[in-house]
């Protein structure tokens, strides 16, 4: 017997009875895939194709004693031209680690089914089969019926399988054909048939067991005396006609499989390419040899002592008791003022078997005794007035098993509770509510107080600490501590309750750059720091500019690349540095750029002047460090190119900015105009050759005009060419088809701009022969 605290079992063991007619399930009934509670069943599958649910109850029972199940199922509602596929009842290895569901189908989720695997470690397969594959052998399963339809199936059937795993066994052992008749065709005698489903389309969940369609299954497995395995019984209850629930026996035969050490039990249904609905409820489970089950024994407590004032922690563990029966656990306690108070729960198998609340909690003039979740614990709280005196209650105990014992008494001593003692972190004068720590350090915390002390107890977050029971402890780990210290009477003084932490430090950004782009102007570093805290934190800037501490760092005046960490105030450690750069521009960028006109030397008016159509090709004209380009055309107009090309589209005085910017930022910036003052422009070429290969003719080259007129006149004032064509090649020096004479020869130009300007140019060039 002993203080402390054993895992909860809430009163779990058998008869295991859950109806799944409550919002919520008891914990060890697990189910998965499409299973789930509704409507006062837990449903399996719906009407809907290629469902698949499952259920299995997480607590093992020994295979010695053996097993009774019942329970109801509703299978109705199927769409479709067949009702699919059925639903199984099984058995599996107790002590399997790991749940696995099998194939569904035609398996039902038992058996193997091509490529998938069987139910994990299963011992026993029973199958509620509409469709009729659970009992042929496609699919990889293993044996089946002799006989089956057309269709090579074997519909309305029940049939049991045998053992398996992965995707071996699971053999078929036996099967009955409940709607045919003939046993000799594995069928009843006449006038015991029905079918597995009460109905397809349309139907509805029959409750009643007066109503057709009602059907309840009964199984026995009890150990075989004579060989292995056990002599398994099937028997159902079904309605064919109202009013008339019937027994039919369905298997009564042995079934010789050696069974594991320890079995749970569970449920599957599957629909494919027809469906059904398929759901159970009121299942019970319970031992089936219950002759064999003893009742436990408990024995007279009378050395446990209590402390006035406060909820005195006791557990009765399994080894201080008798428990007959193998794997027999204490499930529950019950209280009793007296031994005559003492009445074994009667009613309903479900009830006999679990620990009543009333009598989970005793009240007495000396205190209160309540009975924890934890399967031996209960505590009791003695009132003060009873110091110095005894209390005697009686207690029973109920195993796993719902078998109870006849009852024992419990003694307990009423002393008075000593006053708190003081949790001081060593060396410290004063008490702490909290105390901080670095990842690595530790503290020593130590328990004082007014009285003499035989052992401490040291819990972390309200769980005991094993194996320290001296005054002080070594901490190096987060938690909520306390200690109590138990005086010379047994009664424990408890402290107050120390807070260990880690502080958690602000997470900085790795790779931060912080720059000034004057040479002038230092740099805040704190502006790295989301959260800047002062008050809560320390930060720590360090590089070859030296140290530099809080709001030190709002005035870094040096390039380089820095470590930064933080810690909280009440530490002497930092975190792990973070890398920052800074970067203080020393010397701006030099920058300057040019144009032209593209594919000339133009630029302004005294070169040729500039048209609004012309391409105008920007030449930057900066150092190596520049990384990105600005152009701003100044008519509302950009570009990030290098060296753009921009056309204006119409005259005027633009001011062109570009701005460059270095890897960190900086920016200089330079400024230039450009003139578009031209709409037209016309070149006279000095003289041309006739009879050379180049320059034949004499025309000028203009731009920007819709009409012309040339005309060409000899140095006595002769016009010998006229054109006003704006495709002629222009004067090939000939009249009426001879080569004129070399010399001087002079021109008139008239033409019209695209604007409505008037041209008017005259000159003289020479005819070179």
């Amino acid at each position: 017997m002993g203080w402390g605290i054993l895992p909860a079992s809430a009163q779990i063991g058998f008869p295991y009875c859950e109806t799944f007619q409550t919002p919520n399930t008891l914990n060890e009934t697990i189910f998965g895939g499409d299973a789930r509670l509704i409507e006062g069943v837990l449903r399996l599958t719906s009407n809907q194709n290629n469902q698949r649910g499952y259920v299995y109850i997480n607590v093992p029972f020994p295979s010695s004693y053996g097993l009774k199940v019942e329970f109801e199922y509703f299978s109705y509602g199927g769409i479709g031209q067949f009702l699919a596929d059925g639903l199984a009842m099984f058995l599996f290895d107790g002590d399997t680690p790991v749940f696995n569901a099998g194939g569904f189908g035609g398996s039902l989720g038992y058996a193997q089914r091509d490529s998938e695997s069987g139910l994990s470690n299963g011992y026993l397969g029973l199958g509620f089969d509409e469709f009729g594959n659970f009992g042929n052998s496609t699919e990889g399963r293993v044996g089946g019926f002799a006989a089956l339809n057309a269709n090579g199936r074997a519909p309305d059937a029940i049939v049991l399988r045998g053992p398996g795993n992965g995707r071996n066994g699971y053999p078929f052992v036996v099967g009955r054909k409940t709607n045919d008749v003939g046993t000799d065709k594995d069928g009843f005698n006449p006038g015991s048939q029905f079918t597995i489903s009460s109905g397809g389309a349309g139907t509805f969940r029959v409750t009643d067991p007066n109503q057709i369609g009602y059907r309840k299954v009964f199984v026995e497995l009890q150990p075989d005396p004579d060989g292995v395995g056990y002599f398994i019984t099937v028997r159902m209850m079904v309605t064919t006609s109202p009013n008339q629930p019937r027994m039919v026996t369905i298997f009564d035969r042995p079934y010789d499989f050696p069974a594991p050490k320890n079995l749970k039990i569970g449920f599957s249904a599957s629909t494919g390419g027809f469906s059904n609905f398929h759901e159970i409820r009121n299942l019970i489970v319970e031992v089936s040899n219950d002759e064999a089950l003893q009742n436990p024994e408990g024995v007279n407590i009378v050395d446990f002592s209590s402390c006035a004032g406060q909820e005195n922690q006791f557990v009765i563990e399994d080894k201080n008791v008798r428990l007959p029966n193998i794997n027999s656990t204490i499930r529950c306690l019950q209280f009793f003022r007296t031994k005559e108070d003492i009445v074994k729960n009667e009613g309903d198998l479900c009830n006999q078997a679990r620990c009543l609340e009333q009598n989970r909690f005793l009240v007495v003039p000396e205190g209160v005794f309540r009975a924890s979740d934890n399967a031996g614990g209960f505590s009791f709280t003695p009132n003060e007035e009873f110091i110095g005196k005894q209390v005697t209650v009686f207690y029973t105990i109920t195993d796993n098993y719902g078998k109870t014992s006849e009852g024992n008494s419990i003694t307990l001593d009423i002393n008075e509770s000593p006053e708190p003692i003081s949790l001081f972190v060593k060396g410290k004068s004063e008490v702490q509510e909290k105390v901080d720590l670095c990842i690595g350090e530790s503290v020593v915390l130590e328990g004082l107080g007014p009285e003499k002390y035989q052992r401490f107890e040291w819990y972390k977050d309200g769980e005991l600490v094993e194996g320290e029971f001296n005054q002080e402890i070594q901490i190096s780990e987060e938690g909520e501590y306390e200690v109590w210290g138990y005086n010379l009477k047994g009664c424990p003084a408890k402290s107050q309750k120390l807070i260990v932490e880690f502080p958690d430090t602000p997470v900085l950004e790795e790779g931060i750059v912080l720059v000034s782009c004057d040479p002038t102007q230092a740099v805040d570093a704190t502006q790295a720091i989301q959260g800047y805290d002062k008050e809560k934190f320390d930060y720590l800037l360090s590089g070859q500019a030296g140290r530099f501490l809080n709001d030190e760092m709002k005035a870094i005046k040096a390039s380089g690349i820095y470590s930064l960490q933080v810690k909280p105030k009440s530490l002497d450690c930092y975190s792990e540095p973070v890398e920052l750069e800074v970067y203080i521009q020393q010397k701006k960028l030099e920058v300057d750029f040019d144009f032209v006109v593209e594919g000339t030397d133009i630029k302004d008016d005294e070169s040729g002047g500039i048209f609004p159509s012309d391409p105008i090709e920007f030449t930057s004209e900066v150092d190596d460090k520049a990384e990105k380009w600005l152009w701003d055309f100044g008519d509302g107009q950009s570009s990030t190119e290098k060296n753009p090309v921009h056309v204006f589209g119409k005259k005027g005085q633009f001011m062109v900015k570009l701005t460059v910017e270095d890897k960190y930022g900086c920016p200089s910036t330079k400024e230039k105009t450009v003139s578009i003052t031209r709409s037209y422009r016309v070149m006279f070429p000095t003289g041309f050759t006739p009879n050379s290969d180049q320059n034949t003719t004499f025309i000028p080259k203009w731009k920007g005009l819709v009409q012309i007129e040339l005309l060409i006149f000899n140095i006595w004032g002769e016009l010998i060419f006229r054109t006003d064509d704006l495709n002629s090649e222009g004067w090939d020096g000939t009249l009426e088809g001879k080569l004129q004479d070399p010399g001087v020869y002079v021109y008139r130009f008239n033409g019209l701009s695209t604007e409505g300007e008037s041209v008017r140019e005259s000159g003289k060039f020479r005819l070179i022969r």
